[in-house]
């Protein structure tokens, strides 16, 4: 028996034999030709064709996390290891996002009329200069952006290859055949059974194209954790392991392993005392997923009779499933903006009613908070013509981009006016920063109400209209919005980022260099400055600003929720009840836990 050590970053016991991955990849055709409209167009329809694409697979994604869901009381580790459908839909809206992003349609277009590159070459090439940019950063944030970069164009020239998008045939070189994204060959000892995959590494796209059937769990040398490699295989609740290095020799193959997706730990042919171990651990996962199970039904209250309500966010439509197989009791954020993204224009009136409605449908009288556009800053549309800004963050953003935006902003108000009509509506503006912008929202809404009457056209008599604290201005004022709203939603990750001045992704910094200075000269070496956050949540500040809030809706009679990323820390869950936070939205995972965790209170 050998035992190895990578790092788990997808929790679940596998168990199988070890087979090596083998890409197979098109050739990309090069060639030069003087008809560059002809090759802008096919670039051009084959991005669009590649988000249409990425948004399928979104749903795909979702439909996989809602049966993990659904299925964890007879699958070991299903909660623990199956994360969010949000996690995956933000990656692939991410990649939707950079199939339009204008940069790289200007390095593309620089390459065909100047050059005269054929379009795979063209988008190819550009964005493995981008790709090298970004990696050059040297974080594994921008490792995975890296990553991205180059899935999302090899999704581009697979478009290409479609009848409909290759346009004249080349003077030079080889056509793609259809390409789609590498296939996952197994070993041909291996392939008739499902098994553990070894690589160097695994793009996104690799990833989501992995047959859950065949494969019981994956290893690769590289990756991080932050990687969007390592997010969505949590999300399809396939065990992985990153960072081996070469630890796995080519004499392993065929072999069988077991391996921990959470401590990152790998047998290789193993004894009976570590498969005893390994199998008592995955029953134990499995026993707490029944455990979780058989919460559902259950009120979230604690011993001494304080209670929460227990919501989710959500990005599309298709992510309600989740939302019913979990239990929650309504959905405390749907992410409108997600709707006009990875498009070419922005959605019709019709189009958002009928996400709103079916929405609003399947949560058959449960409350939906659906948060007004919330573009600008990293969420980008190329149509909304928002252009270069030195900080987004601070730039046109949220509910000052509606307001500078009022056609845009009346359709998807009288969209969602309609829509109340079919359940529990409560609307909520984003990024707000005084009572004018609210003022202003309020007067186009009522302005919106007063011509559907006008039409005769249906909606609710009440719909409650609530605000995002998620910017210092809004926390401080937060008395006077209170007067002006009917429930708050704290974001604290754009708290956070806002209160500290800091990236989400600025995520540790150098320790006090003091504390190392003052060490013994022979010490030093070895004592390393041990990372601290910055991108802190719990930092004092943040945490006075949140209970600001809290305070200011009470005294105003208003409810005040929590929907960033912070409302599923359940080691903050008896700070929240203690003062007075009424509703925690949280990914569909979290649902089960966090009412677990109240009820032991």
């Amino acid at each position: 028996m050998v035992l190895l050590r990578g790092i788990g970053v997808s929790g679940g016991i596998a168990a199988g034999r070890l087979s090596f991955y083998k890409r197979q990849e098109g050739d990309i055709p090069r060639y030069t030709d003087a008809d560059s409209e002809g090759q802008w167009r096919r670039f051009d329809e084959a991005r669009c064709e590649a988000v249409r694409q990425i948004q399928r697979l979104a749903e795909q994604m979702r439909g996989m996390s809602e049966a993990g869901a659904s299925g964890a009381a007879s699958e070991a580790g299903s909660y623990a290891g199956i994360a969010s459908a949000e996690e995956a839909a933000q990656i692939l809206e991410a990649q939707a996002v950079m199939a339009m992003d204008p940069e790289l349609a200007e390095a593309v277009r620089v390459r065909i009329r100047q050059t005269h590159d054929n379009a795979e070459a063209a988008v190819m090439d550009a964005a493995g200069e981008a790709a090298a940019r970004i990696a050059a950063l040297g974080d594994d944030f921008m490792t995975a952006r890296a990553a991205d970069v180059k899935d999302v164009a090899r999704r581009i020239v697979a478009a290409m290859g479609r009848p409909e998008t290759m346009g004249r045939s080349a003077p030079t070189g080889r056509r793609l055949q259809d390409m789609q994204p590498p296939e996952v060959r197994i070993s041909e000892s291996t392939a008739a059974v499902p098994v553990i995959l070894a690589a160097d590494d695994l793009t996104p796209g690799e990833t989501l194209h992995l047959d859950r059937a065949k494969i019981l769990g994956f290893v690769t040398a590289g990756g991080s954790a932050a990687g969007h490699t390592a997010i969505l295989a949590r999300t399809m609740g396939i065990p992985a392991v990153i960072g081996a290095g070469g630890i796995l020799e080519p004499e392993y193959e065929g072999q069988e392993i077991l391996m921990d997706g959470d401590t990152g730990e790998i047998a290789v042919a193993p004894d009976a005392e570590t498969r005893a171990r390994f199998f008592g651990k995955a029953d134990r996962r499995r026993r707490e997923a029944e455990s979780l199970a058989a919460l559902k039904g259950k009120p979230a209250v604690t011993g001494g009779g304080r209670s929460i309500r227990l919501c989710c966010n959500i990005s599309f439509p298709a992510d309600v499933p989740a939302v019913i197989a979990n239990d929650a009791e309504g959905i405390g954020l749907f992410r409108s903006e997600c709707l006009f993204l990875g498009r070419t224009s922005a959605p019709s009136e019709e189009e958002q009613f009928e996400a709103y409605r079916q929405v609003l449908s399947a949560m058959d009288g449960r409350p939906v908070t659906i948060r007004t556009l919330d573009a600008g800053s990293d969420k980008q549309a190329a149509y909304l013509g928002l252009g270069a800004e030195a900080n987004p963050a601070l730039g046109n953003r949220g509910i000052r981009l509606s307001l500078g935006c009022p056609e845009l902003f009346r359709v998807q108000l009288r969209a969602l006016a309609r829509a109340s009509a079919y359940g529990k509506l409560r609307i909520m503006f984003p990024m707000v920063t005084s009572v004018w912008e609210v003022a202003e929202a309020k007067k186009l809404f009522g302005q919106v109400l007063s011509e559907l009457r006008r039409e005769g056209t249906a909606f609710a008599p009440e719909i409650p209209v609530g605000i995002m604290v998620e910017t210092p201005a809004a926390a401080l004022i937060s008395d006077r919005l209170a007067k002006e709203t009917d429930f708050f939603s704290i974001g604290t990750n754009d708290l956070t980022q806002y209160t500290l001045a800091c990236d989400r992704q600025g995520r540790e910094t150098p320790a006090d260099p003091a504390v190392t200075d003052n060490a013994p000269v022979s010490d030093k070496e070895a004592q390393k400055p041990a990372p601290r956050p910055v991108y802190d949540p719990h930092h004092p500040a943040v945490l006075r600003l949140l209970e600001l809030t809290v305070k200011n809706a009470a005294a105003a009679g208003i409810p005040a929720g929590i929907c960033g990323e912070l409302a599923a820390d359940r080691e903050m869950t008896e700070y929240f009840l203690s003062i007075g936070v009424g509703e925690l939205s949280v990914p569909p995972r979290d649902i089960l836990p966090l009412r677990k965790k109240i009820r032991n209170l």
